[in-house]
């Protein structure tokens, strides 16, 4: 059975593969951008989580990552719509089906990529915190 983390995660990489554009989980960037996009998602770190006791909890507030690229002549348009479709998956159920207590996204940081001999792309890091308690750090 999967941790509470790993469920989460893979229940937002699902979310993610639901998209238009290719979503990979941990992979490096491939040579080609798909014409709709790519999205690769980092599992991130938990960070520190806030103990209570009595019963005993982890509240963690995780910071995964959503790297978006695409790739071509309309690059600013495709960047914005993936982005956008983003948000609107995650808003759509901001506790991924009731395995977390909240997703929350937060604004990308775009830089154009300059490609010998092809088109430019334009990718951006979205942070996203996964808020999530559990009753042991390692389960």
């Amino acid at each position: 059975m999967p941790t509470p983390r790993e469920s989460i995660l893979a229940a937002l990489h699902a979310r993610l593969a639901a998209l238009p554009a290719t979503a990979l989980r941990g992979e490096v960037l491939p040579e080609r951008v798909p014409a709709e996009g790519l999205l690769i998602l980092r599992d991130g770190e938990p960070g520190e989580p806030e103990v209570t006791l009595s019963p005993v909890a982890y509240h963690y507030q995780h910071r995964a990552e959503i790297e978006a690229v695409v790739q071509g002549a309309d690059r600013d348009a495709a960047f914005d719509a993936l982005i956008a479709s983003i948000g609107t998956t995650l808003t759509a159920d901001r506790t991924l089906g009731g395995l977390c207590d909240w997703v929350e996204a937060e604004a990308p940081r775009p830089v154009d990529l300059p490609v010998e001999g092809a088109a430019s792309l334009k990718a951006g890091v979205i942070p996203v915190v996964l808020h999530y308690t559990t009753a042991d750090p390692l389960v």
